[in-house]
């Protein structure tokens, strides 16, 4: 008789939590995203992902094991699987440990896989824990973080779930993280923290190309066609940012910037600012992450789907990054709104120059 697939699912339940909020990250800010009105957005994540295993794999076929509460065993349920529980966290808050412990139990119950739901600090805790205990377990995340750069996430979380149904082969790849204070203050540092073997699948995300462009002729054309009372939501990245400068002013680097008639009239914006700046026309610049391609759910989460729902959206990128890239993507959480941004998109590649791209 085969022997069923074993795979262990450990959630990260505040991951992303400093995302619409504009925190940029949650590592030390859980507080501060809840006094700020943030709502947990791993656990929905992590149901997405296990309904896609479910509907992908049948139940006899299947082991699943789980880390409790709503570390994994109360989506598992959601989902309609009846999890093994290997622990239970040791506080009513997890932490991090406790993603170290469930780690440690799921190699001890000999899993073919890890399905984690975090960001890149969740990837780096597993990783680091595998390495500790000597094991080649394969691991795959499901984005739920304010940062997740890493290659070892599939693309969204229903990719995830395919993918941890059906993988049979598997391949090195790259966690990467950054540093929250520093990226908070407007500085990108990242620092590769771990490789582990994740299951070979296109839907797989690259990791995050950290390195500028040239993109002044890009921000003259933009500068080009501002129009007045128009809102012009400024997304973050260094594309966008050559065209704050082109503006005249300093935006936050890696937050969201408002422009409207001649002033920045909000800067580092949250989602709740955001809203409430918006007019009657209102227009969302944003440039994709190079070596993925996402415009929307990785690192701006500010502009939510409430956002997106109001806006138009224009796109930038130099022809070096959309000439790696391919296509375009989009994980917002709500699939009505990454449904009505999906086919292709006119990018602003030049001060003239447009290319027509596909956004799936």
């Amino acid at each position: 008789m085969t022997r069923k697939k074993r795979i262990g699912v450990v959630v990260n339940p505040i991951a992303g939590m400093g995302g619409r909020v504009g925190l940029k990250g949650t590592d030390g800010k859980v507080a501060e995203a809840r006094a700020l009105g943030a709502e947990p957005r791993s656990p929905d994540r992590a149901v997405e992902a296990l309904k896609s295993l479910h509907r992908h794999i049948a139940d006899s076929k299947i082991e699943l094991f789980a880390f409790g509460g709503q570390m994994g065993a109360g989506e598992a349920r959601e989902a309609g699987f009846e999890p093994h529980i290997v622990g239970e966290p040791a506080q009513t808050a997890s932490t991090a440990e406790d993603t170290r412990e469930a780690v440690r139990r799921f190699t001890e119950a000999g899993v073919d896989l890890i399905l984690f739901v975090g960001g890149d600090g969740t990837a780096v805790d597993v990783v680091g824990t595998l390495e500790e205990m000597d094991s080649q377990t394969p691991i795959l995340g499901v984005p739920a973080g304010v940062k997740t750069y890493s290659s070892v996430f599939a693309v969204r979380p229903s990719e995830a779930g395919r993918i941890a149904a059906n993988f049979d082969r598997v391949e090195q790849r790259e966690i990467n993280d950054l540093d929250e204070a520093a990226y908070r203050a407007g500085e990108v540092r990242a620092e590769l923290r771990g490789v582990a073997k994740v299951p070979v699948d296109e839907a797989l995300q690259s990791s995050k190309t950290l390195s500028g462009d040239g993109v002044e002729g890009i921000a003259a054309g933009f500068c080009d066609n501002i129009e007045s009372g128009v809102t012009y939501i400024l997304c973050p990245g260094s594309t966008v940012g050559a065209i704050k400068q082109a503006l005249g002013f300093t935006g936050s680097a890696l937050g969201v910037d408002i422009w409207r008639d001649g002033n920045a009239v909000a800067k580092d914006a949250n989602e709740k600012r955001i809203l409430a700046q918006l007019g009657k026309r209102n227009v969302i610049v944003v440039s994709p992450i190079g070596g993925q391609g996402f415009i929307f759910g990785r690192g701006n989460q500010q502009v939510s789907p409430a956002v997106i729902r109001r806006c138009e959206v224009t796109v930038v990128a130099s022809r070096e990054k959309l000439n790696g890239l391919g296509v375009l993507r989009v994980d917002t959480g709500d699939e009505a709104v990454d449904e009505a941004l999906r086919g292709w998109v006119k990018v602003r590649i030049g001060r003239f120059e447009q290319r027509m791209v596909k956004v799936t």
